[in-house]
């Protein structure tokens, strides 16, 4: 592995940070305070800015007009980005977009492209990603009760969803449902693109996260799909896919949740680090004299270093050898990063004391909203269990001595 940054991947970076350190950190106490309606003008300012300076949608196609950046140089965007809740938006890379666009991108028909991929990746409208349901595990994605069957020209969309990111205020969602009840179980469901303004397309309500709803792209749905009528030329990919176009979006789509999580790490040991250094707790005693603080410190240095090495490994893994062969480290860095997180926020605002649980920070934010990392895209657990069962395969009819 060549750990060599280039020299037009350092200055891209270096430009995103600054702006990072001086256009979006300094909204923070705003965005925690205010819808994210009476944030859109600010942060609409924001993203011109990103355009102008060319560095608009860095994960996206050149040809509709993003910066079409390979899978490790938008990794470490990633992780430049992830510092602030604000930064992915900003600079238009933002999930669940970011899925349905490479989905779009690779699975797509030209009409689809024209009416949904190019307005999503110039940042004209937002989409979401239906697939969770109330009664069933989000971890099983071919368990799903939502059915999608065919009427004429038209597919007739029943089903309760919840856990549908960003919808409120989304102009489309892609709906995993089931279209092929009688195929083997990977090709029973497909992906239905559904504009949000179709009727049967019912938005129950926001959903409250750790006592907080949220709003716009800032949010997590329940949708109730009743006869909702859609084309079935909106159909994403051959039917009975769905499983399959999954699964081509979870392998890239973890790397960047990984690095946006590195980057949290490393603002949230900064804010410790800093905190330890200036925080008085008698006199001419600072936080950091305490060997326990010192020892955190250090354990949190090692923990996202080791963490931070393993997702670029995992990248360069799936863009050496591809998806396939990279599933037992694209699980690893899922569980391992997601627990490092943790781990990290919850030192830094143990540091913080009283303080830390306040709004004052960033960090009781991320502490509520990054918990769930641990649970979507596959629960730790699941992950554990399906990376033990591939290397215990391993060991099959093989003599160790």
């Amino acid at each position: 592995m060549d750990f060599t940054v280039s020299e037009k991947m350092q200055t891209i970076l270096g430009m995103i940070k600054e702006f990072v350190q001086k256009e979006l950190i300094p909204l923070e106490p705003e965005f925690l305070t205010k819808s994210f309606s009476e944030m859109i003008p600010v942060l609409e300012e924001k993203r011109q800015m990103v355009r102008q300076m060319e560095l608009w949608a860095p994960l996206h196609p050149r040809e509709y007009g993003g910066m079409g950046l390979n899978l490790m140089e938008s990794a470490l965007v990633f992780e430049a980005l992830g510092g602030t809740p604000l930064g992915l938006y900003t600079f238009g890379s933002q999930a669940p977009d970011a899925g349905n666009i490479e989905i779009l991108h690779q699975f797509g028909t030209e009409e689809q492209k024209q009416k949904y991929l190019r307005p999503l990746i110039e940042g004209k409208i937002r989409s979401c990603f239906s697939m969770t349901e109330v009664d069933l595990p989000g971890s099983n994605p071919i368990m799903l009760d939502t059915t999608a069957v065919k009427d004429g020209d038209d597919y007739v969309i029943n089903g309760h969803k919840w856990y549908t990111s960003a919808a409120d205020g989304a102009e489309i969602a892609i709906v995993m449902a089931v279209t092929s009840p009688d195929a083997g179980p990977y090709l029973q469901a497909s992906m239905i693109i559904v504009p949000t303004d179709t009727p049967g397309f019912n938005l129950v309500r926001n959903i409250p996260v750790m006592g907080h709803a949220g709003e716009g792209y800032f949010s997590h749905a329940e949708i109730l799909y009743q006869n909702c009528r859609v084309p079935r030329k909106n159909l994403l990919g051959p039917e009975g896919h769905g499983f399959v176009i999954a699964q081509e979006r979870l392998g890239p789509g973890r790397i960047h949740h990984c690095m946006r999580w590195i980057g949290i790490c490393n603002r949230a040991f900064d804010l410790m680090c800093a905190r330890a250094r200036d925080r008085i707790i008698a006199p001419d005693r600072k936080l950091a004299t305490k060997q326990i603080i010192q020892s955190w410190i250090a354990e949190c240095a090692a923990d996202i270093q080791a963490a931070r090495l393993m997702v670029l490994h995992a990248a360069w893994m799936i863009e050496t050898v591809g998806k396939k062969e990279a599933r037992k480290e694209i699980s690893l860095i899922k569980f391992v990063v997601a627990n490092t997180m943790q781990k990290v926020i919850d030192r830094a605002l143990q540091v913080h004391g009283g303080l830390g649980m306040t709004d004052d920070t960033i960090l009781a934010f991320f502490y509520r909203h990054e918990r769930a990392a641990r649970i979507y895209d596959g629960a730790d657990e699941v992950h554990k269990v399906s990376v033990a069962r591939r290397i215990l395969k391993e060991y099959e009819g093989r003599k160790v001595r």
